[in-house]
């Protein structure tokens, strides 16, 4: 259940402590209506009327720039997490804490908005950090979302039908004639129902086919992938026989130290996309909790604008 916060400006008593007991008694006590939390703000410098007034006029659209950042901030995090997206609550904290935890318990950081400055120089600040972590997490999820694709790409080519997977994690050597100046073996793709055409035909697709020498290497749901032994100069016709038979031909070649670089790369770019993840996580911390500061100080400064334009309050 998602938790609502009022942040209300209350007319002072005698004292802030009276204020507080006698909100306190009127909402929570006699009625129930809501837990209190008492928000601690500091002492801003005002200002004049008018620039009370024009700040109050810019707080809408800086509160619709700010919040449409958060939201960008909490679907990121959803993203990256992929499959753990259950766990986008739980790791959506600001300085370490639960959004409500912080919220309650919130403290002014002095170094970054120093109270001194005036009200719209502190909106000013508020603005361009918020500008900053949009387009850093931009940079960010870019990246990641390339690198992300890049490997995808990789793994794709290790699933999927014979017709079109990579054959390098289904081979091995001793299945090839290797360093011949005349055999090559072939890998061919036969559909199951056509296993006993291929047994049959295979070596009067062309001359010069070694006979006997077809072996079922891999067997997907569909297709059988099959390796057969000719002369180099019979290569042409043997695949144009083998189309005309629906034998798909696959062009590989075994070469160890190529499949040996693709498997380095599938693991470098796994192993980068975990780092990539690690620091767009703590990057997208850093910014909720950046966000949630600014959104909350935005909050008191339209607190303190309402009441300095209204007159003495708390």
């Amino acid at each position: 259940m998602m938790t609502e916060f009022w942040l209300i400006s209350a007319p002072g008593e005698k004292t802030c402590q009276q204020t507080w007991d006698k909100m306190n008694m009127a909402t929570t006590q006699t009625s129930n209506l809501s837990t209190n939390h008492k928000f601690n703000m500091p002492e801003l410098k005002v200002g004049t009327l008018d620039v009370l007034v024009g700040l109050s006029d810019d707080l809408a659209k800086l509160d619709s720039f700010v919040e449409s950042v958060v939201k960008k901030v909490a679907q990121y995090m959803a993203d990256v997490l992929e499959d753990s997206r259950d766990k986008v609550q739980e790791n959506l904290l600001a300085n370490g804490v639960d959004l409500v935890t912080y919220v309650t318990r919130f403290q002014w950081d002095m170094a970054k908005y120093p109270i001194k400055q005036s009200l719209k120089n502190i909106s000013e600040i508020m603005s361009k950090q918020v500008s900053q972590i949009d387009n850093d997490l931009k940079a960010r999820a870019s990246a990641y979302n390339s690198l992300k694709g890049n490997l995808q790409s990789l793994e794709r080519k290790n699933v999927g039908s014979l017709l079109t997977r990579s054959l390098a994690d289904i081979v091995k050597k001793d299945d090839f004639i290797l360093d011949s100046e005349y055999l090559i073996t072939l890998l061919v793709v036969v559909p199951k129902t056509s296993y006993p055409d291929w047994q049959k035909a295979y070596e009067t697709l062309s001359e010069m086919v070694v006979p006997r020498s077809t072996k079922l290497l891999f067997e997907d749901h569909d297709s059988g992938l099959f390796s057969v032994t000719l002369f180099r100069k019979a290569i042409d016709d043997f695949k144009q026989k083998a189309r005309e038979n629906k034998f798909v031909v696959r062009d590989f070649q075994y070469n160890e130290e190529e499949m040996k670089a693709d498997k380095e790369e599938l693991t470098r770019l796994s192993t980068d996309k975990k780092k990539q993840f690690v620091c767009v996580q703590l990057s997208t911390y850093y910014s909720l909790l950046n966000i949630i500061k600014s959104f909350t100080i935005m909050l008191m400064r339209n607190l303190k604008i309402t009441a300095s334009l209204r007159g003495p309050e708390l």
